[in-house]
């Protein structure tokens, strides 16, 4: 597949890459309603600024996809394609250290000037809808996504957890604004559960700017005394 789109020229690549960020977008919709429609919560319809700024954040996505493609194709960033245990090592690597990396980064952002320029943007929804995971300033989504780039350019991860590292993000990223918790609260203190960021968790969030920065886990939050259940 790799070897395909190195084939092909920039105009086909970028066609392809717009393709597969609008793929993208509309199945994590279609999970989000699918679930509000489960939880029976009324689902509110999204505003023409969502909209306009949902499929502003998908063209700078494929700009982001387009920049990690050519780092690739010129050798700046390395990838492994052996179907073996590394897949396991390299995700739980991957996830546990872009939960990290983002939770200093949401911090930051919280406790500088930054947040009233850029993040207080994506906090005007208080009680978000899945479509929210799109709706960000287009600087905070650029910076998310050379953050996404830079961890990529540290270590030579596989292929395959690099894929389902960004299903499980696209997961994380849509249940954490359905604005509704569908896991029961018996299950949420099993392990792994009261280590993940649940959708209440993310939610919560949104309702109180001073707490709960993770994304996938509340693992930092705890560590760091941000956490509030």
């Amino acid at each position: 597949m790799l070897s395909f789109l190195a084939a092909l020229s920039s105009i086909n690549l970028w066609m392809i890459f717009l393709a597969e960020n609008l793929l993208v977008t509309a199945l994590a919709l279609l999970f989000g309603w699918l679930i509000l429609k489960i939880s029976k919560k009324p689902i509110k319809p999204a505003s023409r600024n969502e909209v306009l700024i949902c499929l502003l954040t998908n063209v700078i996505n494929t700009v982001i996809t387009y920049a990690g493609f050519w780092l690739f194709k010129h050798g700046y960033l390395q990838l492994t394609f052996e179907i073996n245990w590394a897949i396991i090592f390299d995700f739980i690597l991957l996830f546990l250290l872009m939960d990290l990396a983002m939770f200093v980064f949401h911090y930051m952002i919280h406790h500088s000037a930054v947040y009233k320029v850029v993040h207080r943007f994506h906090h005007y929804y208080a009680d978000p809808i899945p479509i929210d995971l799109f709706v960000l300033h287009p600087l905070e989504t650029i910076s998310f996504g050379s953050l996404w780039i830079a961890m990529l350019m540290l270590y030579g991860f596989n292929f395959y957890a690099v894929l389902i590292y960004l299903t499980v993000n696209v997961f994380f990223g849509t249940t954490g604004h359905l604005g509704v918790e569908p896991v029961p609260a018996a299950i949420r203190k099993l392990f792994p559960f009261r280590y993940l960021g649940t959708p209440s968790f993310h939610h919560r969030h949104h309702l109180d700017i001073n707490h709960n920065f993770g994304f996938y886990t509340n693992i930092w939050d705890k560590l760091f005394k941000t956490y509030k259940p």
